[in-house]
């Protein structure tokens, strides 16, 4: 079969539930994965490895916004494999630490900024003091990202993270942050005010001024982490207006929901955004495709497995995608990827066998 759309004309049909040539099919490689590849593969870059595999690309870029303050100031140091940040205020200081994990290649929290009710209102001030703002250098990388890539993917940005994941995530810590709603609730929602309110700026800016045609919101969302009451009562309403605003100015907006979302599907599906990204099956999460076609009818799914599944032979993955795949009234609005970042563990040929036969499998457009 020869194709007849690009990968970014395949990607944009795909995301708006438009008839495609075939299916996209994205495998999430990051930066833990080229340092664990041998023989032929040793030393390939992503890119590289992403030519051999024949991915249709997402490339993360676009960003054009950066921060500035008045009054308040963030300071971040490293050192011996740690990153601190002081979050300065008048009326005090937060720090929080994160650590470097070699083999995931990337940054874990150990020290959280907030860690009492009393540090909320100095959180808040950081928030508030916060004001986005077009950045002109970073648009002309963007520009130039967009540029390259060109119609060998789709350039995706972000806007960051909704109030109550954030809090959850990088602010508070799981068991803090629910204790704290818990125990001042009040406090809370005002510093969730003056995050919400920076996101909105910062949505407006991304969705008027970068290049990049998708913008995302990086949730993390599971219900392992947040109730779907929660999810109801804060990041809904959250999200709603982000997508409000990213689509009125012409932009796509995504959700990255990585975690179990099943409970809040039906929700996800009232939102402006046009899907979800990291849609991911068990063990890992609780979706099956299937699951979000029905309780999200006109969303785009992209996703489909989990990183466990790619531990198994070639076989057995594209055994399992096809049935999910063939349990769908139709393939419009599917991209199937690895959910989560592609494990090191599943070997370039293993991505590649499973690569040539998504994209023969037919379409029901």
């Amino acid at each position: 079969m020869t194709d007849s759309m690009t990968p970014r004309e395949r990607w944009l049909a795909a995301i708006r539930c438009e008839p495609v040539d075939r299916l996209p099919f994205w495998p999430k490689l990051d930066a833990a994965y080229p340092p664990y590849q041998r023989g032929r593969f040793a030393g390939k870059t992503n890119d590289d490895l992403h030519a051999f595999i024949g991915s249709d690309r997402n490339v993360w870029g676009g960003n054009v916004v950066r921060t500035e303050r008045t009054t308040t100031a963030v300071e971040t140091t490293r050192s011996n494999g740690s990153r601190r940040t002081v979050y300065r205020a008048p009326a005090g200081d937060l720090t929080d630490t994160y650590d470097w994990d070699e083999p995931s290649q990337s940054w874990h929290p150990v020290e959280f900024p907030v860690k009492s009710a009393a540090d909320l209102p100095i959180m808040r001030l950081i928030f508030e003091d916060a004001t986005p703002a077009f950045d002109p250098d970073q648009y002309e990388k963007a520009k130039a990202l967009v540029d390259r890539v060109g119609d060998d993917g789709v350039v995706a940005t972000s806007i960051g993270i909704s109030p109550l994941m954030e809090f959850v995530e990088h602010v508070a810590g799981v068991e803090n942050a629910h204790y704290l709603l818990v125990d001042a609730r009040e406090e809370v929602e005002a510093l969730f005010a003056a995050m919400h309110r920076a996101t909105c700026r910062r949505a407006a800016i991304q969705a008027e001024r970068s290049p990049a045609p998708v913008v995302y919101s990086v949730e993390n969302t599971s219900t392992t982490l947040i109730s779907p009451d929660q999810f109801r009562r804060y990041c809904k309403r959250h999200l709603a207006d982000y997508g409000r605003i990213i689509t009125g100015a012409g932009k796509v907006h995504m959700l990255h929901q990585c975690g179990c979302l099943k409970a809040v599907l039906p929700d996800v599906n009232d939102l402006p955004a046009r899907g979800i990204e990291a849609f991911t099956a068990p063990p890992v999460g609780d979706t099956r495709l299937i699951d979000g076609r029905s309780d999200c009818p006109d969303k785009v799914l992209v996703g489909g497995t989990s990183a466990t599944l790619w531990m198994y032979p070639a076989d057995r993955i594209i055994a399992e995608i096809a049935r999910d795949l063939d349990a769908l009234p139709h393939t419009r609005g599917i991209v199937v990827t690895s959910a989560g970042v592609m494990p090191p563990i599943a070997a370039p040929e293993t991505i590649k066998a499973v690569c040539e036969r998504v994209k023969a499998y037919p379409v029901r457009n």
